[in-house]
């Protein structure tokens, strides 16, 4: 499997997340001789050991950064922790969303009873009806949205979108199953379709501005040619 490298410098190597990969297993997993994770993709490729500055779920794919020496994480973790670097999100979801939206509903933490603050904002880019119907009605809508997380919660993005009831399509757990049915009976597009698009932020080490983009999966280009969308 081919991993997209986006940037690369003395300190750290930014690249594309495919779909359906986790960054890395978790300890004594089941998957370790089933699935290669992040990690290990890139140390087949470099023949050298990265460390994810932040994370992104399996089935979310896009940019990511990770750095050449554990010395240089908390680094670029700070610029997460003071919310110094500017995140987009690129989704599908059911329906014709809000042109523009703050959703600021608290999200419930991994394993835990206690919800936090979380904050995202929304921008609706494109628009579509297809004259296929999903249940109960005759025809389905969907719009493509661009998030921006302004905080990091577990799943936020796919539970600020379930919230508003226009959730995210291919989500198995916050999603619409027969809209999700949908799109693999009449495209075969199975994935979620949540894709990690940029990230800008001044460089901790060399103090540079960088603009970083993540080229889209191939499911992501046969859905913008088949709903004749674009996205620059």
């Amino acid at each position: 499997m081919n991993v997209e490298v986006i940037y690369e410098d003395d300190y750290c190597l930014v690249v594309t997340k495919p779909n359906d990969v986790v960054v890395h297993h978790a300890y004594h997993s089941r998957n370790v001789r089933e699935e290669q994770s992040l990690l290990q993709l890139l140390d087949e490729k470099f023949q050298k050991k990265f460390y994810p500055v932040h994370r992104l779920d399996r089935r979310t794919s896009g940019i990511i950064i990770l750095t050449k020496e554990t010395q240089y994480v908390s680094k670029f973790q700070q610029l997460f922790t003071d919310n110094e670097i500017q995140k987009k999100y690129l989704g599908v979801v059911r329906g014709f969303s809000p042109e523009t939206r703050i959703i600021d509903s608290p999200v419930k933490g991994k394993d835990s009873k206690v919800h936090k603050d979380a904050e995202t904002h929304l921008k609706t880019l494109q628009n579509v009806t297809l004259d296929i119907p999903v249940k109960p009605y005759d025809s389905s809508r969907y719009s493509l949205v661009e998030l921006s997380p302004k905080t990091g919660r577990l799943h936020q993005l796919r539970i600020h979108m379930n919230k508003i009831s226009h959730p995210l399509i291919g989500d198995g757990k916050y999603g619409d199953k027969n809209h999700n049915a949908m799109y693999e009976t009449n495209f075969n597009w199975d994935t979620l379709f949540l894709h990690a698009a940029s990230l800008e932020f001044i460089h901790p080490f060399t103090n540079e501005t960088l603009q970083l983009t993540s080229s889209l999966p191939e499911n992501w280009k046969a859905l913008f040619k088949a709903f004749n969308w674009s996205y620059s």
